[in-house]
């Protein structure tokens, strides 16, 4: 029963009780975000840096968690807003290729460590 409780505990904490999230700020119809989802999204998970930052995905229309604590709102999509317990440790704005993506996410992904 103990057990059962803590894990229930675990699963209802607020995304911003998470070390490390990538929040992806998006919007329907947004073909950039579409790209990425297409070219990048399919392997993020499986990536040592979606394994460090597990993805969120919001729209930039709210609402957004609970508890973040952001330099600014986004007004560009797609914008990729890494969070260290909530609170921003940078960003990423507008459309990148892969090969541009990656090395600014581990870069950001640096920074935070």
């Amino acid at each position: 029963m103990i057990r059962f409780l803590a894990v229930l505990a675990l699963m209802t904490l607020p995304a911003a009780a998470d070390p490390l999230r990538l929040l992806m700020v998006e919007k329907v119809g947004c073909v950039y975000c579409e790209a990425w989802d297409r070219n990048i999204g399919p392997g993020y998970a499986a990536s040592d840096a979606g394994r460090a930052a597990p993805l969120m995905r919001v729209d930039i229309h709210g609402p957004y968690p609970d508890g973040l604590a952001l330099a600014r709102r986004p007004f560009v999509t797609p914008t990729f807003i890494l969070l260290d317990g909530g609170s921003e440790v940078g960003r990423l704005e507008g459309h990148m290729t892969a090969a541009q993506f990656w090395p600014a996410l581990n870069a950001l992904l640096d920074q935070a460590r």
